[in-house]
């Protein structure tokens, strides 16, 4: 089962005694403290943060969580210490007689590409990229930003393998946040291959284990 992302001031439960680590009462509720993910059961909840820090950089593709709407865009966080904001005039669905609030709300998950870091880090985005969207569907797998690299693989060999072996959509963002799509059994191979890559990022032969554990799970998802 995957943990769903949760944003920081998020209401997780109405009973303050199941509150756990990364989470904050008030007024007899619990809410999340950070950006992460939530493990919740009957007796708990906490949130776990998204490991490593992710440092914009001109041309990133990101998948950032909507935060705050205003009168000319969206605060839009990209799992960083700085936060991203899109212009209204930079989401192709903008209109002149269409507010931010009636294309994206506070919780709106999209993919979008850093255009500008201003001195104080302020990072501006886009979506006017053929990449960029707003996403309804799929599935965001959250890894440390500092294994994209490896998630890629050599010429975006491991990207490749995904979609050529199990035929699913894969966009992986430079902040960590890898959106994936298709059949639900190929989608769950692909993130437990990619939970693998994160773990053993540090290892040899790791493409050659890759494409075989994702071959034989797909073997076994056709009765082979």
């Amino acid at each position: 089962m995957t943990r769903p992302i949760v944003l920081p001031g998020e209401l997780l439960a109405s009973n303050p005694k199941v509150a756990g680590a990364g989470t904050y009462v008030d007024k007899g509720k619990v809410y999340a403290k950070f950006l992460g993910l939530l493990d919740k059961s009957e007796t708990s909840v906490r949130v776990i943060p998204l490991k490593g820090r992710y440092i914009p950089s001109v041309g990133d593709v990101v998948i950032g969580i909507v935060r705050e709407v205003t009168s000319n865009g969206w605060a839009v966080d990209i799992n960083s210490p700085y936060q991203g904001f899109l212009p209204a005039a930079e989401n192709p669905e903008m209109r002149p007689n269409r507010k931010p609030n009636d294309i994206l709300e506070i919780g709106d998950i999209i993919i979008a590409k850093v255009t500008n870091i201003d001195p104080k880090m302020k990072v501006t985005l886009t979506m006017k990229d053929r990449m960029c969207r707003a996403v309804r569907f799929g599935r965001i797998v959250p890894i440390n930003p500092a294994r994209v690299p490896r998630v890629i693989g050599k010429g975006g060999s491991m990207i490749k393998l995904f979609k050529t072996e199990l035929g699913v959509q894969i966009i992986v963002g430079k902040n960590g946040l890898i959106w994936i799509s298709g059949d639900r059994r190929k989608v769950n191979i692909v993130e437990e291959a990619i939970y693998i890559i994160e773990s053993e990022a540090h290892t040899e032969g790791l493409t050659d284990r890759i494409t075989e554990f994702v071959k034989r799970r797909k073997g076994e998802l056709n009765g082979q």
